[in-house]
């Protein structure tokens, strides 16, 4: 499927499959938030070591599949596939945007 997602939204699903990580630093806020496994990472250096530490853990591909917006928040339901426990997995991404770069990411269940 082929979804319209904002360009810090669009960058980061390029990131998290297989994309230059130093990417990150122009989708996301200087000191964004992201909430993954119950587990916060602060700022972009945080972030950056969160997806490396991901990549090297498990092989994995995120596809968004529905997008919508409510109360300022684009929800994204993304199927994960890979070589990680209970793969594939639907996981909405929660996202807070602000002038363009992502604020705030939640990713649950």
């Amino acid at each position: 499927m082929n979804l319209q997602l904002p360009d810090a939204v669009q960058t980061y699903f390029d990131v998290s499959n297989g994309g230059d990580i130093s990417r990150l630093a122009a989708c996301f806020c200087a000191d964004a938030s992201v909430t993954d496994e119950n587990r916060t990472h602060q700022g972009i250096a945080a972030i950056e070591a969160w997806q490396q530490q991901a990549r090297q853990a498990f092989t994995y591909q995120v596809e968004p599949l529905a997008a919508t917006q409510e109360d300022g928040r684009l929800s994204v339901t993304a199927r994960l596939l890979g070589n990680f426990p209970g793969s594939p997995v639907l996981l909405n991404h929660l996202f807070l945007l602000q002038d363009g770069q992502i604020r705030s990411l939640e990713i649950a269940p």
